[in-house]
């Protein structure tokens, strides 16, 4: 791999591009030297392009602020020639953004997505590194389609899934059959503030659109095999969803019931596989990947939104209150970062490994 990456960021102006934009900051590996987004925000500056838009804590960098933003679509061509790589957060219907995806992609320039459009697309890998790493390889045969050098599209989950699959991950060796999750899911996921949001202030909304469909196919795929040139889905275990929106800033919590057709260890050997589960990003030491991915609190009000979302720098997923269920076999809680682990944070973990990979040079 390189030493450096020169890189951009489509869609700079939304909040997951907002975030990818802090989190490349300082990075290591990847330098930011390009920013993009629609039609409206080019020729700005990217203080004037994003206006009262800016929805972090944190202020805008000293490095981004007079950066001229680029229009995603015209300059394609132009900022597929600057950068090595590109991470996307666009804005747009799912038929607008393939197309945009397939674009760069086709223009030798790879695409670490943050968008939905291209989940389901066949010989694109959909990557948690510490769940399927493996589904890299499915890179090569992409490139065959579309006829390219190095230009690929790599997407990262839907953000709720990152709270609770990876705890369902370690144990799917003993027969996972069954889950049921019910979702509750922060304001940020739907790009809001309570500022630009007044409605969801004491309030919770039982539907988000499109949501359920996503956390019950979502995991098949990252729990399935790499055949003839695709990544062909798992046929188990069966997901139901329900999803909620809930008045919280950040962070997304879901309540697991799991059933197993083969015999579970305690509930003590489970804490203990959790607590010292390790995927390939932490066997690879990148720069992003949290030292504990799994953590298991065993307070019975552990985890909560406010005092975990942000365990380790917000890429940690929390678990709590493991316990036997009277019709399924196991129930616990789960948390996670949603704009960090669930989204941009995701993303970067994502084209580090690719990187360490050499999928990148």
């Amino acid at each position: 791999m390189k030493e450096r990456y020169n890189v951009g960021i489509i869609g700079a102006t939304g909040m997951v591009g907002q975030r990818f934009m802090l989190l490349l900051e300082d990075h290591p590996w990847f330098n930011v030297v390009l920013l993009a987004a629609s039609g409206r925000s080019a020729g700005k500056t990217y203080v004037e392009a994003v206006g009262t838009k800016w929805s972090m804590t944190a202020p805008i960098p000293q490095k981004y602020r007079d950066m001229v933003v680029k229009d995603a679509d015209k300059d394609a061509e132009e900022i597929a020639g600057t950068v090595d790589f590109v991470f996307c957060a666009v804005n747009m219907s799912k038929e607008e953004t393939k197309a945009l995806e397939d674009r760069y992609a086709r223009l030798d320039c790879p695409v670490i997505s943050n968008n939905s459009a291209n989940r389901f697309t066949p010989d694109v890998p959909m990557i948690v590194p510490e769940i399927n790493p493996e589904h890299a390889a499915v890179i090569e045969y992409q490139r065959k389609r579309l006829g390219t050098r190095r230009g690929f599209i790599a997407v990262k989950s839907n953000c709720s899934l990152q709270s609770y699959v990876p705890a369902l991950h370690p144990l799917r060796k003993y027969g996972l059959s069954k889950v049921l999750v019910c979702t509750y899911q922060a304001i940020s996921g739907a790009g809001k503030t309570f500022a630009s949001w007044p409605e969801m202030i004491d309030n919770v909304i039982p539907y988000i659109g499109g949501e359920e469909e996503k956390s019950e196919k979502e995991p098949l795929k990252l729990f399935g095999k790499l055949e003839n040139g695709i990544i062909v889905p798992a046929s188990s275990p069966a997901f139901t969803a329900q999803c909620l929106r809930v008045p919280v800033s950040d962070g997304h919590m879901g309540a697991v019931f799991a059933s197993f057709d083969g015999t579970l260890p305690s509930k003590e050997e489970i804490i203990d596989i959790w607590n010292n589960y390790e995927g390939e990003a932490q066997k690879r030491n990148l720069p992003s990947a949290p030292k504990q991915f799994l953590k298991y609190f065993d307070e019975d009000n552990r985890p909560q939104t406010g005092l975990d979302r942000m365990r380790e720098n917000g890429m940690g997923v929390s678990i709590g209150r493991l316990r036997e269920d009277t019709q399924y076999d196991i129930k616990f809680v789960c948390l996670s970062h949603n704009t960090i682990r669930g989204a941009a944070g995701g993303g970067v973990l994502m084209a580090e490994l690719l990187a360490s990979m050499g999928y990148l040079d």
